[in-house]
């Protein structure tokens, strides 16, 4: 599997974060590329729940919410992708810093198809683009949460 992982720091309370992320059916409120989210699952959202996100680019793909922390952050695990992948993770952590400050931590573990050729396309190419979107996610989030941009500090 290869990884792939951005932070940023926020001068917000982790539960001022998780009140933008714990909508789950809504990340296209803040993600740059996604434009729209089905629901697959109705009721309360946590372990279980599914969406499919449409991205810009015309692909989608559909997440299922594996492990959800209150507070905390999640992880899903990722289907029915356009990429060269056979399976992948991602996952979203908020740590609390301070009395009003926290990191939160998006990453994404994925396996490539196409063996040693898939491989090098997703070190090479695939981590670039995802490393680029997790990065363009975390400064939305930042912006959502607190509109002030001197109050973020991103690190790779």
């Amino acid at each position: 599997m290869l990884h792939q992982e951005r932070h940023l720091e926020l001068e917000a309370r982790p539960e001022d974060i998780w009140a933008i992320l714990s909508r789950f059916m809504h990340i296209d409120d803040f993600a740059p590329q996604v434009v729209s989210v089905d629901a697959l699952t109705v009721g309360t959202d946590g372990i279980g729940s599914k969406r499919r996100c449409h991205f810009a680019n015309g692909t989608s793909l559909v997440e299922e919410v594996t492990d959800w922390q209150v507070n905390r952050g999640y992880t899903v695990r990722l289907s029915h992708m356009a990429m060269p992948l056979h399976e992948a993770q991602a996952a979203i952590a908020i740590t609390p810093l301070s009395t009003s400050r926290s990191r939160v931590t998006w990453s994404m573990d994925f396996g490539m198809k196409y063996g040693p050729i898939g491989w090098l396309m997703g070190q090479t190419l695939l981590k670039v683009m995802i490393g680029r979107v997790l990065a363009d996610n975390l400064s939305a989030l930042a912006a959502k949460v607190r509109p002030d941009p001197d109050a973020q500090t991103q690190t790779a």
